[in-house]
Parts: structure tokens; sequence; C-alpha cells
């Protein structure tokens, strides 16, 4: 049987790394080029201990932005449009060019030259999603300066550990932001306030003003900075910046990630690698390939998948990219995203599971997509969906990928994805233009390999994918283990945090002693190399010795009650529409897992303990799919209790802790709650819900009464 070509290339990038990566680093336009695509070399640390280190494209000097945007002007797309901004909290549009945007950019990157930015210093950027945030982002790489974005709206305290973390030389903010329906909130409390709390204090604050809430007065003392006049100024003596070329190992920017000991890990992305891979992922995985192609990516630029997706990629790429400010449900209801396909004719799109999820939740019959977009055939343009961020539950892929068929453009997949802040791209899918990765002649159109719902699809080239036990040996195909990757990783991978070796040592090397570098997910590879992501390994429970995963799936087939996710047959329930499943201590097994769900609109009930037909039909489907051993210690229903970071990511582990505390009846009990929080208030709501579970007369009777919970340990 013939290999596919995803397969061919995947080999060839680990066979052959330094032909494979030259080939599409020749791609990009470089200023000096680079010796050689790889080096690998050693890092000793301050206690002592060395370990395998490696470069990408060292002797290369290259410019993002200039890739990014002057080369598609000088190669004669100035005209095509860049970006597309798209804001239903505001009522506003607005489009660029990329002559359009160099303007904006090399004006910008001007203004902060002159206020001191200049090449390795940190700028910080906390923004909401609008086209200055991309102008900013781009200008500051200009300069070869580096860019920390943190989420626009993040707590003081978690702002002010970040600023802490990257000494900043400036930030640049925003008067407001706008978060869904509610109104404008300022940021210039919120700003102040982290610079006060903050033992390192940035030397401008530079600061775009909204028409919907201004920031007044702006304290010049302070070194506060009106950015629309300071912008206006330059344009009128005729200020620019040329584009600074710097090394291919130098840091383009800092993205925090939440680390166990609540202090935030900088994990850096170097120049040079990100360039070359984000160039290639976007035409090789997502089928993105230039002018005429319109990526959609519903994320922020807080986020990694927004740095890479909605800002960089599509922009190397030359293709045009949707800059959405709003939410899938309420802006103003569950067909906005299918609007922005039709109005901006996109051809490749990429969201979270949780977004699809409460569009399902509002629109449970899949009216808008159907009866009105679908219908008359104004989503015909959209090849793919891509989904990372979160599990996606195989009814979620299954769903979208019948009504792609239906609606969509010949040959429309769902594609389920894996990655991190730290890889910078997906480590894992299933590639749309597979072809990319070996002509470039063509527009590298071949068949896809098949869909799996509930697999994250097959690794990318340059991520050596293994599946080890505890003590660092692989294990056989289609066996749980923990999920680990042979360095180095692929290009747009990291390969440090900032000013910190020591910690990416213990953090991502020293478990399995060098030889692997952690992810941190637990998980299986099957026979034909399709990975399943089934939890982070800390969501890993013992049920009587066997091992579960209650937030990830196995590709449907597999009924191994040892793989097979737990929320995945609670889920297959058709009056459910999400669930977060959690281990709770139980004195005979150890744990039992517990189930939170959230019910269709159609028919929610109030009560949090569920009737009896109801937990005995979900019990049956997890006896089903998984065995009894599996089955569930208990079951809460209710709306708004599944609380989600801002990106999308269910945070178990906080329902974990509510729910034992309340083993121990210390319901009020504080929990650790992560900044990235979406909804606080879906903490409190949990808590009453579990209370008015455990407290309820007759709540034992809802439980399996194989699986009782004790309540007392």
């Amino acid at each position: 049987m013939a290999q596919h070509i995803q397969d061919e290339v995947y080999q060839d990038s680990l066979k052959n790394p330094e032909e494979f990566w030259s080939r599409q680093a020749s791609q990009l336009e470089w200023h000096q080029k680079p010796e050689k695509a790889f080096q690998r070399t050693t890092k000793k640390l301050k206690s002592g201990v060395t370990h395998d280190h490696w470069s990408w494209f060292p002797g290369g000097k290259i410019s993002t932005t200039y890739n990014c945007v002057d080369r598609h002007v000088i190669n004669g797309n100035g005209d095509k449009v860049a970006i597309c901004w798209d804001s239903p909290v505001t009522g506003l549009k607005e489009q660029y060019t990329y002559k359009e945007l160099l303007h904006e950019v090399e004006t910008l990157a001007g203004v902060l030259r002159e206020e001191g930015v200049k090449k390795r210093d940190v700028v910080l950027i906390y923004m909401p999603m609008i086209p200055a945030a991309l102008f900013a982002m781009l200008a500051i790489a200009r300069l070869g300066a580096i860019h920390a974005v943190v989420f626009g709206g993040f707590s003081p305290p978690s702002l002010a550990q970040r600023m802490e973390a990257s000494r900043p030389k400036a930030i640049m903010t925003a008067s407001c932001g706008i978060d869904g329906s509610k109104p404008p909130m300022p940021y210039k409390g919120l700003i102040r306030e982290a610079i006060e709390k903050s033992s390192f204090k940035p030397q401008k604050i530079i600061i775009w003003q909204r028409e919907q809430l201004r920031w007044d007065p702006i304290s010049r003392e302070t070194g506060e900075r009106n950015w629309n006049r300071l912008v206006k100024s330059a344009r009128n003596r005729g200020l620019k910046a040329a584009a600074v070329p710097v090394k291919s190992s130098d840091g383009l920017y800092i993205i925090y990630t939440s680390g166990t000991t609540g202090l935030p890990k900088g994990v850096v992305r170097e120049v040079g690698g990100h360039a070359v891979g984000l160039n290639f992922s976007i035409k090789y995985l997502l089928g993105v390939h230039g002018p005429g192609d319109v990526m959609f990516c519903a994320s922020d630029i807080g986020w990694v998948v927004g740095h890479s997706y909605i800002l960089y990629a599509p922009l190397l790429a030359g293709a045009t990219t949707v800059l959405f400010e709003g939410k899938p449900v309420g802006t103003p209801d569950a067909s906005t995203f299918w609007r922005i396909i039709e109005e901006y004719k996109v051809t490749t799109m990429f969201t979270a599971p949780t977004a699809l999820r409460a569009i399902r939740r509002d629109d449970g019959d899949n009216d808008y997509f159907e009866q009105i977009y679908g219908s008359r055939g104004g989503l015909r343009t959209l090849r793919a969906l891509f989904l990372a961020g979160e599990r996606s539950e195989p009814s979620i892929v299954q769903m979208y990928g019948e009504l792609l068929k239906r609606h969509c453009a010949g040959g429309a997949v769902v594609v389920d994805n894996w990655w991190s802040s730290e890889s910078g791209s997906p480590i894992s899918g299933i590639a749309l233009s597979a072809g990319a990765g070996k002509d470039f002649t063509s527009n590298h159109r071949h068949a896809p390999l098949p869909i799996r719902p509930g697999s994250a699809g097959k690794a990318m080239p340059g991520f050596d994918v293994r599946v080890v036990d505890d003590e660092g040996n692989e294990v056989k195909r289609g066996t749980m283990g923990n999920i680990v990757m042979a360095i180095p990783l692929a290009p747009t991978a990291f390969t440090t945090l900032w000013e910190d070796e020591d910690r990416f040592y213990r953090g991502y090397l020293k478990r399995f002693n060098g030889k692997w570098l952690d992810t941190g997910d637990a998980g299986m590879i099957d026979e034909d190399g399709y990975i399943s992501i089934m939890a982070r390994s800390d969501d890993i429970i013992n049920v009587a010795a066997h091992r579960f995963s209650t937030g990830k799936h196995s590709h449907e087939g597999q009924h191994d009650s040892r793989l097979c996710a737990i929320e995945q047959a609670v889920t297959s329930h058709p009056d459910i529409a999400e669930c977060a499943v959690v281990g709770i201590p139980d004195a005979l097994k150890g744990h039992l897992p517990f189930a939170f769900v959230t019910l269709s609109t159609h028919h929610h009930p109030h009560p949090a303990v569920p009737d009896d037909k109801l937990f005995k039909e979900v019990q049956q489907k997890v006896r089903e799919q998984i065995g009894a051993i599996a089955s569930l210690g208990g079951m809460i229903q209710g709306k708004g209790m599944i609380p989600k970071t801002r990106s999308g990511k269910t945070l178990r582990r906080v329902l974990r802790e509510l729910v034992e505390n309340a083993t121990h009846d210390e319901f009020a009990k504080e929990v650790q709650v992560p900044t990235t929080i979406e909804d606080i208030d879906a903490v409190e709501v949990a808590r009453a819900k579990i209370r008015e579970y455990f407290t309820h007369k007759g709540s034992e009777k809802h439980r399996a009464p194989e699986a009782r919970v004790k309540a007392k340990l």
C-alpha cells in the first residue's frame, strides 16, 4: 500500500532535517542567509547539569515584519487586502491593504524609535482586538525589539507580574476593551494599578484612544503618551522606520503561560525558526497559500493561536486575515461566525471547540448554519474548520463534518489538532496541502488523510512525538502514557524560557533526564500513527488500579477501558451539550469519576441533582462505551458552572478542588483560580451547585450503588 504524502513528508523532516528545513527557509527573504538549517549544542546550568540544546538557522539574519509586509508590496501585491477588522461589539469594520499596512507599521515603528525603543528591548502590549494591536506587534518586530502580549483585561496583579518578569521599556495599550455585550472596560485603572504594584516601572505608556471610552486625563509625568497624536505628528513629518534585521536566534516575542508554581513561564519565540516554521505550517497544514485565501482565526492576540494564525502566519503567506472583536454567541447571536465566513469569503477557519459548544447550545438545530447561510450558498468558500485549545469530542467533529460536507467547499473537513504555547504551531493534525512539504510550484492540493473523530491527527513535520511510561520507556502503540517529544523540536517551538534556562530544564527535560521533552499531556498513538490527547497528566485518575482519562478521548473504535474518555461517553447522550469530568476521592477505589453537565437550552432543569431517568441513561452510556469499572460516582447538572480560561480550556482542577472540599464538608474553602479564567462567577455557581448536590436529602440515590463516594474520608 502506497504511503500517503503526509507520512512521506513527516519522515523526510525527521531523517533529513537539514535539507528539509533549508528548503522551507528558501521561501523567505533573508538579509543574511543562514549557514545551515540546524545546529545541535549543549548548555550548562548553574547547578552543573548539562543538557542537549539546539538552534535553527545559525548565522542567518532576518526581519519578520519585512517578510510579513514589505516583501508582498515589493512583489506587486500591495493592493491585496491584508487585514479585515470586524467588530460587532462596536458596529465598526475596516480593511487594510498590504500597502496601507506598511504605511501604518513603518510610521508606528518610527514613533516607537523616537520614544526610545531599540533592538532587543521588550515592549508589553495590553490591547483589545483592534487593528492598532496588530500594528503594534509588527512595529515592535520591525525595530528588532521583542513584544510581550498580555490579554487585555487581565487583573493588575497578573499584569504587574508580567511587567516584573519582562521589564518592558514601554507599554502599548488602549483606553478600553469591550467584552461581548458588556459596557466598555476602562484600562486606565488596570494599567496604573499594575504599575503601582510592580517593582519595575516602564518608561512610557502609549495609549490608543478609542471613541467608545477615552483615557482622560493623560499624565505626562508618568510617561503616558497619546498614541493617536504621536502617529499623526509622525505622518505630518514623514517619519518612518526601516526594517531592522536580527539574528535567527534573537527573540521575536515572549508569551506567558501558566506555571505550576503560580509564576508564569515566559516562552520565547526565536525569529528565524518562527518565520520559517509558520510560513510552512499555514501552507502545509491549513492550506492557506497566499492572495485569494482568507484566514479567520477566532482567537485573541493574547494567546499563541492568535499570534500565529491571526497575525504572523497569514501575513507571511501573503493571504488575508480576519481580525474579529466579538463572541461566538451574543454579538449579536449564534450566527456571527457564519456571517464572517460569508461576508469575507473565508477559506480556512480556526476556533476552539468551546465556541462550537456555545453555538450548539444556542442553536441546537443548526438553523443559522443550514437554513440561512448554508441554504443560500454563503459558506461555499470554506475548505476547512480547524479546532484546537480544548478537546474536540467526536460528536462535534462529526456534526460539523456533515454540515461542511453539505454546505461548504467540496471536500471540506473538520481538523482537530494539538499544540501549545511552547510549540508555537500545531504538533499534530491532518494536512490539507501536504505537498507543500516537497514542492512549491503548485497549489499542493492532495486528498488529505482520513479524519478520525476523537484523534488530533498525525505528528507534524519536525515534531518527533512518542508515548512513554513514567520511567521514560516507550510503550506499545495503542497504549496510554506520557506524551513526549525527542529533541530538537520543530522550528516554531521554544528552545528556552525568558531568562530562565534552569526552569526550562526543570519544567520540561528533567523528568526524563533530558532524553525526552515532557509535554505534560497524556494520551496514545495508534498503529497508524494517529495521536489521541486524552488529558493533562494531572487529569488522569486511578479507579481500582485502572487509569482513566477524564478530559480527552481516543478515536472511535477503540474500546479499551483504559483509553476511552469518560467525557466522550457522557456527551454522547443527546440531551447533554457540555460536560466536565473530574476525579472524586473514594475510600475503596481511590477515585471515582464525577461529572458536571450542561443540558441543552430546550429543556434545562434547575436542580443540581439530575432525575433518575437522565442519570441512569448517562450511566448506561458510560458502561456501554467504557465498562462498569468507569461508572460515575455522581453527576451535577446546571448552567454557567463549568469554569474556562479565556482561550476556552476547561478548568477541571478548579472543579476537582471544589468537589474534594465538599467531601470534607468544606464548601466555603477557597480554591486557587487562575487569572486566565473567563468568568469568575462560574466558580461560585459551581460551588453553589455542589453544595446543593451534596446536601440534597436524596442525592445518595442518584449515585451508582457500586460507586458511592465516602463523604467522610
